[in-house]
């Protein structure tokens, strides 16, 4: 409603960044999208118990008042802390909003809702329970189930649920958790998550039953490149409590414990990577049945006590998010392909027909062979692979055409051989596409289609390793790596809403990180205290890796604008940058001793330890044995420059103004020493004279005037030398456009974009790629595939894409101003993005007529903008500006 001075109200409510969420903590955090046409110089927010849930009423309302705000002096529409009255475990509340624009208030908003979860002080009242021991290689997928007699009409019922392994929760024949994978994947030996599910509607009075199926997830399944299972544990298990409140006044509780029965159902054995084995034959329902007996049957047993904490669930869940349609073909070996046009992570539901308990296999990959078969092969280096169940379903089919969808296992792939069943049909198919249900904030256009279709390919690799963590690939070792998450995080957040899935990945790192400050180089860190060490704890000091810490909570902060992200971060990110600097100035590496020699700025040099370097520079392969022997130090100790720099600045934004000027003077000692050892010539040569060499130099901004200017002009030069090539790896590729742009060559940096032979972007998507391949080279001279085709890394050129090319990004954190400066490629005739800023919506659109260009603006209510054009700069208030100039 507006009201009559013009302004409407406030929009967008949420709470911990989710929309009406379930099961939050004593401290939620709020945020709205200002009112349209008011410019927010305060607001004001009330909380209120919602003893009557669905009642419409003034923030007046009978409700119990848990928070009155006041009005509060600030122009920030999100992230303002709850400040009052200790919330209640298990609670609903409501609240709402109004802004003031000067002394003139807005109408209050509509209502929110959130509910608390178990908060401290409180517990769950379950227990952990399994199934009895079945020996030792006991792989079976568990379903557990309770009977419950409810005396009353239910009126509002809660299940608060987790397990060891993803689990489905059943209320008679309703499936509460439906086609999602929960929980999510955390440091399991620290902490588990839980979720909330409202389980009114699934309840009735009298008998009911309440079950719970049980797979491996990530708890027991395998994982990492060797893919080995049981990292955290080898018996699964549940815990739940359920609370149903009744007409009567009444309230029933259940809980798991020793009275739980525990048995086999149609799913025999369920891993994420290595699929299913499914009998159709035992009918899927049967198990929810009051009269029904599961196959090996026992009670429930406790499982052994563990100081693993439950969490709140702060993030959407991983879910089937999309559908695609197939279309079959048979091939030459007789299996039939089924290709869904676009290579994802999920599954596939597939009717299968056939004899009764004849078996049926469903193989899924990403690419084919040149002959049309179905190609895994090439994930694995030779003698490395997987066993022949890799990404395989197996089932035995039961007397009727049944749909068959996996469960407990979720695989990357394009396409699926399934053999042993009768003819397909296209409609008998189609995939389940599953990622983090994050909202996309971002629409791209250009003239050029082979953009676009770079910005998707980048769009469906995030969703399609924004899974329970991020990461590196859905196929192979499906592991968060960390320099993946570094390079693109920028992207991410441009992308989707990817706040508070990032926050979870840096608190899981945090938790992970050990006592001497290296970071292991996957969150999580796939290790438990049952296995001890992991094998691959030696690259746990890697520059480029283990600075996502200070790097990303630095991302999150000039993109949503809220200092949280760097509190949380900042003493894991003090501890990353405080031990490479101890490692600099306490060890001494083969060039220190033998070669190089700077002084006392020695001190400043990291050149010990295991980097990975600039992983897969174009032509290279992989360079893992060299930087073994000799680490990159010209890259470790730039990497140490610019991370003591961005903590030097997240210092300075939280206040702490001593570490500020201590991790300042940290910079600049280093940025002299890496200046002394590494900078030849002026500028003109630095490091291994590759292109990644000069841009980090220029983008972490470690040289001076002088020397900037001959290491652009060297940075030119071997990119013209190469034919308009990239010659960037893993870390630099990210910065390369943009540092060509800001040092006053766009039009290099344009053609390298637009380069159509490889190494390129546009050279995968004339080879027909649907995501962002590994290695710039998806195929060798025979049309056969190698490493993966779905890492997110290289399609951090998005950020240019948005930035640069349509020219919209922040000018100061959270977009509250906004720059708009389109860089008009000549290659283009128009281009544009849309985002959704935390103020709401803001777009920048530009066409060529002629010799002129026409820019259309959108500045969000709350913020402001600066638009750069030939005639110089100019402020922008909100709302729709129109420019034509001269290109």
């Amino acid at each position: 409603m507006t009201d009559p001075q013009g302004f409407s109200p406030p929009t967008t409510l949420r709470t911990d960044r989710r929309t009406e969420p379930l099961g939050v903590g004593a401290s939620p955090r709020f945020g709205w999208e200002p009112a349209v046409g008011s410019q927010q110089s305060a607001w004001h927010v009330r909380v209120l118990r919602d003893d009557h849930a669905g009642a419409e009423s003034d923030p007046s309302g009978a409700d119990e008042v848990a928070w009155d705000s006041g009005v509060v002096v600030g122009d920030r529409p999100f992230g303002h802390e709850y400040a009052g009255r200790p919330l209640h475990s298990r609670t609903p509340y409501r609240w709402s909003v109004r802004t003031f624009d000067g002394e003139r208030p807005t109408p209050w908003s509509e209502w929110a809702r959130f509910e608390t979860g178990i908060l401290e002080g409180d517990v769950l009242a379950g227990r952990w329970i399994t199934a009895p021991a079945a020996g030792e290689d006991d792989r079976r997928a568990l379903y557990f189930r309770r009977s419950l007699t409810v005396p009353a009409r239910v009126v509002r019922a809660r299940a608060y649920v987790s397990a060891l392994g993803w689990y489905r929760l059943f209320v008679n024949d309703v499936d509460a958790t439906g086609q999602a994978l929960v929980p999510r994947w955390t440091p399991f030996d620290e902490t588990v998550e839980y979720q909330v599910y409202d389980v009114t509607e699934a309840f009735r009075s009298g008998d009911n039953i309440v079950g719970i199926a049980v797979g491996d997830g990530r708890y027991r399944g395998a994982l990492g490149f060797d893919l080995k299972d049981a990292r955290y544990g080898d018996r699964l298990g549940i815990i739940a409590e359920i609370r149903l409140e009744l007409d009567d006044g009444t309230q029933t509780v259940l809980t798991t414990d020793e009275g739980w029965r525990v048995g086999r159902g149609r799913i025999r054995t369920a891993d994420p990577a290595f699929g299913e084995r499914v009998d159709l034959g035992v009918d899927e329902h049967d198990w929810l049945r009051a009269d029904a007996i599961l196959e090996d049957e026992a009670a429930a047993t406790p499982l052994p006590p563990h100081p693993r904490v439950l969490v709140p669930e702060t993030v959407e869940r991983v879910r089937a998010v999309d559908r695609l349609a197939a279309a079959v073909r048979t091939a030459e070996s007789g299996a039939q392909i089924v290709d869904f046009g676009q290579n994802f992570s999920g599954v596939a539901a597939v009717t299968l027909r056939g004899r009764p308990g004849a078996t049926v296999r469903i193989l899924y990959g990403e690419t084919l062979t040149p002959e049309g078969e179905l190609d895994t092969g090439y994930l694995f280096p030779k003698g490395r692979g997987p066993d022949e169940w890799f990404q395989r379903d197996e089932v035995i089919l039961g007397a009727e055409p049944t749909r068959y969808c996996p469960w407990f296992t979720i695989r990357g792939f394009r396409y699926a051989a399934i053999e042993g069943a009768d003819p397909l049909d296209d409609a008998d198919a189609v995939g389940v596409v599953m990622s983090t249900d994050v909202p996309q904030v971002a629409e791209f256009e250009a003239s050029d289609a082979r953009l676009q279709k770079l910005w998707q390919n980048a769009l469906w690799s995030l969703r399609s390793n924004f899974l329970d963590t991020a990461t590196d690939c859905p196929t192979r070792e499906r592991s968060g790596w960390t320099g993946d998450v570094q390079v693109f995080g920028s992207t991410a957040v441009q992308l989707v809403d990817a706040d508070g899935f990032l926050r979870r990945y840096l608190e899981n790192l945090a938790i992970e990180q050990y006592e001497d400050g290296r970071i292991p180089p996957y969150i999580p860190a796939e290790r438990s205290a049952a296995l001890g060490p992991h094998h691959m704890e030696y690259v746990s000091g890697s520059v480029g890796w283990g600075d996502v810490s200070v790097i990303l909570p630095w991302t999150l902060y000039q993109y949503y604008g809220d200092e949280d992200a760097l509190a949380a971060q900042y003493v894991s990110a003090k501890q990353w940058v405080d031990q490479l600097a101890r490692r600099a100035a306490e060890k001494n590496g083969i060039a220190r001793r033998f070669g190089r020699r700077v002084g006392r700025r020695e001190r400043f040099i990291v050149d010990t330890g295991f980097h990975w370097g600039e992983w897969l520079r174009p032509g290279e392969g992989n360079t893992w044995l060299r930087s073994k022997l000799l680490p990159p130090a010209v890259v470790a100790t730039a990497y140490l420059a610019h991370s003591a720099g961005l903590l030097a600045r997240i210092a300075g934004v939280l206040g702490h103004t001593a570490d500020a000027s201590r991790y300042a003077q940290l910079r600049a000692d280093v940025t002299r020493a890496w200046r002394a050892a590494f900078v030849r010539q002026g500028g003109a040569r630095i490091g291994e004279d590759k292109q990644d060499d000069y841009v980090r130099a220029l983008a972490f901004d470690l040289l001076s005037a002088q020397e900037r200017e001959a290491a652009t002009s060297r940075l030119v030069e071997l990119i013209e030398s190469a034919g308009d090539h990239l010659g960037t790896g893993f870390l630099s590729t990210s910065l390369l456009l943009p540092t060509l742009a800001d040092a006053g060559h766009a039009d290099v940096a344009h053609r390298v974009l637009f380069q159509t032979s490889s190494p390129s972007w546009l050279a995968q998507v004339a080879q027909g790629a649907t995501t962002i391949w590994e290695q710039w080279e998806g195929y060798d001279e025979h049309g056969n595939a190698h490493d993966s085709h779905n890492h997110y890394a290289f399609g951090s050129v998005v950020r240019f894409l948005h930035e640069y090319v349509a020219g919209l990004a922040p000018a100061e954190p959270g977009y509250r101003r906004i720059r708009f400066a389109p860089s008009f490629p000549r290659q283009l005739d128009s281009a544009g993005v849309r985002i959704r800023t935390p103020y709401g919506w803001a777009s920048c659109r530009w066409a060529r007529s002629g010799s002129s260009v026409r820019l259309d603006i959108t500045v969000p209510s709350g913020a402001s903008g600066e638009v750069h054009l030939r005639e110089g700069i100019q402020s922008l208030a909100p709302g729709s500006h129109t420019f034509v100039t001269e290109t």
